[in-house]
């Protein structure tokens, strides 16, 4: 799949660091949907879709659900269908492909489906990303333009002053990497056009920052100690904060960040919590015998103590932590792995099937 490479040596050459073409790294490449399943999933409120459409000269773009798509023949259209993994058993075999790079980094997978010249312009991805040509063909343009700006008069972050270094043109099973930030151009040669898009996570700090500080909070065990200012005199300038007051506050954050394995926490649950649209159906205690799989939709990590489960933590230690970081690893354990689990570590286990979160394992 990585054109003669190790996933090792993949890492160390090319990843964050430079384009890789590989031709035929799927071979026999088969979309994991039809552009007819593609299309009713467009229509659901609980699937994220767009559609971008060139008509004329003129770009547009629409949020879904899509009722309805153009015809195929009708030149420059583009459906985006975001997430099929968390929908399709098919679409979640082949993100697993990737799994050679952390969970903790690895997003989903979107499909493109597209008519002849359809695209959604040049432009470039803030993370790593892998492009599948999974039917019909696209050309790719890429450059390493470091200058791109982006124009203020189309509804798409679209770069205004694309110059592309190189050019290729992807057959079904070939794939083509991008380190982020590199400006691409994909447009579909010929109608039937379907390409995957394998994207990862990449926050910035204030983001990061953003989502741990309310968990980290959460932490926080004063006592119910109140802030109080016995000493304070009167003053002239009523409108400057204390800094008795700001000392205070600052003490009360950095014990949030202090607290034992609470930073752990915080970020193994936020790494795990399942997007927006994401839901469950609840099911029963998984039946004596049987293995256990990860439902396709789960988020699933662990460090040294814990083990993450859809934005949940859980304390592990022993073999319980062994068996527990093998399901997040395979994704599965076997009927014999189960047997082994603690009556503790068994009876959680029966709560996430309960709960949906994993899935009977039949022989």
């Amino acid at each position: 799949m990585l054109g003669g490479l190790s996933p090792a040596q993949f890492m160390h050459k090319h990843w964050q660091k430079q384009p890789l073409l590989v031709r035929q790294a799927f071979t026999n490449a088969v979309p994991p949907a039809s552009l007819k399943t593609l299309a009713a999933l467009a229509a659901q409120d609980d699937v994220e879709s767009r559609l971008v459409t060139a008509f004329d000269g003129e770009w547009k773009l629409k949020q879904g659900p899509i009722a309805r798509l153009p015809a195929m023949s009708k030149p420059g259209w583009t459906l985006l269908v975001q997430g099929l993994d968390q929908h399709l058993a098919e679409a979640r075999e082949l993100l697993d492909r990737f799994r050679f790079v952390p969970d903790a980094r690895l997003d989903d997978l979107m499909l493109s489906v597209a008519s002849d010249g359809g695209g959604v312009g040049p432009h470039f991805d803030s993370y790593d990303v892998f492009l599948i040509q999974l039917a019909g063909r696209r050309r790719w343009r890429i450059g390493a333009q470091r200058d791109a700006v982006l124009r203020d008069d189309v509804p798409l972050k679209i770069i205004g002053n694309f110059k592309p270094d190189d050019e290729f043109v992807l057959e079904p099973g070939d794939m083509l990497y991008l380190p982020p930030r590199w400006a691409h151009d994909g447009v579909a040669v010929g109608p039937g056009c379907i390409t995957g898009s394998v994207g990862f996570r990449a926050s910035t700090a204030e983001a990061l920052a953003a989502e741990l500080l309310p968990r980290l909070l959460d932490e926080v065990d004063s006592g119910g100690k109140l802030y109080s200012d016995p000493r304070q005199e009167a003053t002239s300038e009523p409108g400057r904060v204390p800094v008795a007051l700001l000392e205070f506050a600052r003490r009360a954050v950095e014990a949030a960040a202090q607290a034992p394995h609470a930073l752990e926490r915080a970020l193994g649950e936020a790494l795990t919590e399942p997007k927006a649209k994401v839901w469950f159906e609840p099911g029963e205690p998984l039946e004596p015998g049987l293995g256990a799989s990860l439902d396709r939709r789960s988020r699933m990590l662990y460090d040294a103590a814990h083990v993450f489960l859809n934005g949940e933590s859980f304390r592990a230690g022993g073999r319980d932590a062994a068996l527990m970081h093998r399901l997040a690893d395979r994704r599965m354990l076997t009927a014999p792995e189960v047997a082994r689990l603690s009556p503790g570590a068994r009876e959680l286990l029966d709560q996430w099937t309960e709960d949906g979160w994993v899935q009977p394992l039949k022989p």
